[in-house]
């Protein structure tokens, strides 16, 4: 019988229908490295397992039970990539292809069909709870690529590119806060993913429940045309009873994605090429003391995000 698998690398995905059950793992990454350059041997394919383990190479895809079009994530760098992986850190912390949100905030963020367009989700999203709210609890949003983990570095486990303090800062903030997951990926892919980091299972906090690419919406901005954003009206429409913009902070490296939502965005600094950073980035140890401050805070509304930094120095010198 035919095997069929879509990969997701590089925020594209690539579609697999040309191996059967006889053929090996290492027959699907080469057919991967014919798509995408990334050689077998730099490709980390998430959720192949075989009895809780990485599958081997030589394990025959039969024995794996895929369904069709299964979803695989992977992590790995084309070869002609590794001089930029292992060049020196940017200067500075942009995310290429992001913007100032601030100019184009008044434009869009009260728009009819924006609005809309959150209502329909609202109505028709289905959000699939890991773990109940919790009364009187804020509310945490994460993005996943670059905020708490590297996704485009190569490394031979997950567990390398994660980004440093990810446990510690989770347990800290689920203390106060019902944490929720927003990546651009389907959520089945993520599920896997945080298994492979221990984030789904952790027995030191939970995840109240994640959410992904369908529940994002395209807004038009005068300047810089179409782009995707995240609006958190999705989550207080259904959780209105839970969550408000009085106690909601989401974190994201890309600015763009709180243009519905400006007031409770922070723009985290990005965690790229962790094989030279996660020796040094302390960002989610020092956010973790942030969440903690606020947190005593009946309303986030008047707090500016952008100055985090400075709202903790002060409160911690008092």
């Amino acid at each position: 019988m035919s095997v069929s698998v879509i990969i997701k690398w590089g925020g594209q995905e690539y579609s697999i229908s040309t191996l059967s059950e006889e053929d090996t793992v290492l027959d699907l990454k080469q057919s991967i490295k014919s798509l995408t350059g990334v050689l077998p041997e730099r490709q980390k394919l998430l959720g192949l397992k075989v009895k809780g383990k990485p599958a081997e190479d030589e394990v025959k895809l039969g024995s794996l039970k895929l369904k069709p079009n299964t979803k695989i994530m992977m992590m790995g760098s084309r070869e002609e990539s590794l001089e930029d992986v292992l060049a020196p850190p940017p200067e500075n912390d942009e995310v290429v292809n992001d913007f100032d949100i601030e100019e184009e905030v008044i434009e869009v963020e009260n728009r009819e069909e924006n609005l809309a367009k959150i209502a329909r989700r609202v109505k028709d999203y289905k959000v699939e709870e890991m773990n109940p709210p919790r009364e009187g609890k804020r509310l945490l949003v994460l993005d996943v690529d670059y905020t708490l983990f590297d996704h485009k570095s190569c490394a031979e486990t997950g567990q390398e590119l994660m980004r440093p303090f990810l446990h510690e800062f989770l347990t800290s903030a689920f203390e106060d806060y019902d944490i929720v997951i927003w990546c651009k990926y389907q959520t089945p892919c993520f599920f896997d993913f945080g298994k492979e980091l221990g984030v789904t299972d952790n027995p030191n906090y939970k995840i109240t429940f994640m959410l992904d690419s369908a529940a994002m919406i395209t807004v038009h901005t005068p300047k810089r045309g179409v782009v995707e954003v995240k609006p958190l009206g999705v989550i207080w429409g259904k959780y209105s009873e839970f969550y408000s913009k009085r106690n909601t902070i989401m974190f994201d490296d890309i600015g763009r994605n709180f243009l519905m939502n400006p007031q409770n965005g922070l723009k985290i600094r990005p965690f790229m090429k962790a094989h030279l950073n996660r020796e040094k980035d302390k960002e989610l140890f020092k956010l973790s003391q942030y969440l903690k401050e606020i947190a005593k805070l009946e309303d986030f509304s008047f707090l500016n995000h952008k100055h985090w930094e400075r709202y903790l120095s002060k409160k911690q010198s008092q």
